[in-house]
C-alpha cells in the first residue's frame, strides 16, 4: 500500500468518524470569508458550480441560493450525507452529492462555470493534480475560488503550524504559503488574484474535540505550544485558550485552452 493510500484512507477513516461535528461547527458553519468567495463569484444565477471537498456542505449552501445547481463533492460518504441533512433543512432543492476524489474528478472537461472549495485543501496530497483537474472541468474563462489556512514563509513558524497540525488531525498533509499557491496556481493555468487575508481563532478543547484528537497528542499541543519561540507564539497568536491561523480567500481564472 502506497503512502499516498494510507493518507486517503486516514482522510475517509478521521472524518467518516466525526462528520456529524462538522455540520455544527461554528468555524465551519459561518465565518466572514464565506460572503466574501460568494461576492467574488460574480453570480449571475445560472451557473453549475462544483465544491470540491465539500465536507458538510456549508459553502455549497452559501452559493446554492444564487446557482443554478450547486454539485457537493466529498471523498467521505458520510460527509456527503451531513450536506443532504444540511440542504434539507434549508430547503435548498438545487444541490446534489457526487462521492469522488478532487485528484480525479468523475465530470467530463468543460462542465462547471465555477469550482469552489473552503478548508479542505491542506488534506490534499497533490494539490497541483487536483488544480489541473479543476481547470479541466471549467469552461474557458471559469472560476476557482479557494479559502484555506496559509503556512508561513518562516521555517520556524512553519514547522511548528504543520506539526500542531498533524498531531491533531493524522489526515493533515500541510497549510501551504501564499507563494506556493501562487506557483500552483500558474503551474495548472490560473490567473491569481488575492481575495481577503483573515484569521481565524480556534479554541483548543472544541477544536480538538471536533476531531476526536487522542488525549496523549492533545498533551504534545500543548507542549509544542509550551515550547515553542516568542515568533512562532507571536505568529500563531498562541494563548490558554488555543491560536489563531492565517487564511486567505484567492480566486483564479482559468486561462483560455
Amino acid at each position: 500500500m502506497t503512502r499516498e493510500t494510507d493518507l486517503k484512507g486516514a482522510v475517509q477513516e478521521q472524518f467518516g468518524r466525526v462528520a456529524a461535528k462538522y455540520l455544527t461547527s461554528a468555524v465551519h458553519a459561518q465565518g466572514k470569508d464565506l460572503p466574501v468567495m460568494v461576492e467574488a463569484a460574480d453570480l449571475r444565477g445560472d451557473e453549475s458550480i462544483l465544491d470540491a471537498g465539500c465536507g458538510a456542505g456549508h459553502t455549497a449552501a452559501s452559493f446554492a441560493p444564487f446557482a443554478a445547481e450547486v454539485v457537493a463533492l466529498d471523498f467521505t460518504a458520510s460527509m456527503l450525507h451531513q450536506v443532504e441533512v444540511l440542504a434539507e433543512d434549508r430547503g435548498l432543492t438545487n444541490i446534489r452529492t457526487r462521492l469522488g476524489d478532487v485528484e480525479n474528478l468523475p465530470f467530463p472537461d468543460s462542465t462547471f462555470d465555477l469550482v469552489v472549495s473552503r478548508y479542505s485543501a491542506h488534506h490534499w496530497a497533490r494539490p497541483g493534480k487536483a488544480l489541473r483537474e479543476f481547470h479541466r472541468v471549467l469552461r474557458d474563462g471559469g472560476r476557482f475560488i479557494l479559502s484555506d489556512v496559509l503556512g508561513f514563509g518562516d521555517p520556524v513558524c512553519d514547522t511548528y503550524l504543520n506539526a500542531i497540525e498533524v498531531l491533531r488531525d493524522p489526515s493533515h498533509v500541510r497549510d501551504f504559503t501564499l507563494e506556493e499557491w501562487s506557483n500552483r496556481f500558474a503551474s495548472a493555468g490560473f490567473n491569481l488574484e488575492v481575495v481577503f487575508l483573515y484569521r481565524i481563532f480556534v479554541h483548543f478543547d472544541e477544536w480538538t474535540e471536533r476531531m476526536e484528537t487522542p488525549e496523549v497528542n492533545r498533551a504534545a499541543i500543548r507542549a509544542l505550544y509550551n515550547a515553542s519561540p516568542e515568533e512562532v507564539r507571536e505568529a500563531m497568536q498562541i494563548d490558554e485558550e488555543g491560536h489563531s491561523f492565517q487564511c486567505a480567500v484567492l480566486r483564479g481564472t482559468a486561462s483560455v485552452r
